[in-house]
């Protein structure tokens, strides 16, 4: 069993078959991660990876230790930080970090807001206001192509979006700009200022990541597992009550044994009542879900149908 703090080599059982064995889903899947992750390395000079400590950031990184065993994984990891996270999540990213030797950078919200750079909104949501921290890094590091964690299944702007997205001068991205991947074949060219956003797991569903997960033994933030937790009732969605996540007078407080579905800013993302306390307990729950973590827990996405998309032209994720 391997783990996203200890790189092993790519050539297990999993992932190279025997001769006239048919590889299985996840392997496919992984096999075209591991050649997205090393194309880009190939290709572009200074890239980066986004990593917020969040399932789909700790499989990316997973991958990345198998595709560049045994050296340690070439580029550095950047959080963009709202510092409305999940106290277990920035627990689990730090200790992750240590463990692979990593150089992580953090763009923080709340320097800019201290700054007077941003403001807060009034709905107390930080998420929108990642996009300004995020691109000053890219370009303060000079950051060529940053990896990122979207998958096609969870929106439909992402599902829009090519395995490698230009982004413009101004980090912007245009739907309708899009160049065609054929045959596997990724077009990383650029102009000075521009850059490229790389997705490995594109192509990969929820189910997907859980059932990898499960395979390769992959250790997440606790907060994924069914926990109890104080929560109250707001749009439809169980939120947690917290310093930067307070309920309303109308809104009583209970405790729920709950878990998460994604992860981000506290103020925004909601649990699901969930009795899943192992990997093989939220895979079978994910499997009977009809509805995308993103659909059924970010209040940031409900905003408009266009929510995501509209941010995702902006320089957003």
């Amino acid at each position: 069993m391997t783990s996203v703090a200890s790189p092993v080599a790519p050539a297990t059982a999993h992932t190279r078959p025997g001769a006239g064995d048919a590889p299985d889903v996840l392997s496919t899947l992984e096999s075209e991660s591991i050649h997205i992750l090393r194309e880009v390395v190939a290709e572009f000079e200074r890239p980066a990876m986004l990593f917020s400590g969040g399932k789909d950031s700790v499989v990316m990184l997973h991958l990345a230790a198998k595709a560049f065993w045994p050296a340690r994984i070439p580029f550095p990891v950047l959080h963009v930080d709202t510092g409305h996270n999940f106290g277990e999540v920035i627990d689990f990213r730090d200790r992750t970090v240590a463990r692979l030797g990593l150089r992580l950078e953090v763009a923080s919200v709340q320097d800019y807001i201290d700054r007077g750079e941003l403001r807060e909104r009034a709905d107390g949501t930080r998420n929108p206001l990642q996009t300004t921290p995020l691109l000053d890094a890219i370009a303060t590091h000079r950051f060529d192509a940053v990896f990122g964690g979207g998958r096609r299944d969870e929106d439909k702007a992402r599902a829009k979006e090519r395995i490698l997205s230009l982004r413009d001068e101004f980090g912007a991205w245009d739907p309708r700009n899009q160049r065609p991947e054929l045959w596997n074949l990724y077009n990383g060219r650029h102009q000075p200022g521009q850059h490229v956003r790389a997705f490995p797991i594109s192509n990969w569903t929820e189910l997907d990541i859980w059932r990898y997960i499960e395979r390769e033994n992959i250790e997440l933030p606790s907060i994924y597992y069914a926990h109890e937790r104080e929560v109250y009732r707001r749009d439809g969605m169980w939120r947690a009550v917290g310093p930067v996540s307070a309920p309303r007078e109308d809104e009583p407080v209970e405790v729920r044994t709950v878990r998460y579905r994604t992860v981000g800013d506290m103020s925004c993302t909601g649990a699901v009542l969930s009795d899943a306390a192992t990997v093989a307990d939220v895979v079978r729950e994910v499997a009977a879900s009809s509805l995308t973590e993103r659909g059924a827990t970010r209040a940031d996405d409900r905003i408009s149908e266009a929510a995501m998309e509209d941010r995702k032209k902006d320089g957003y994720f």
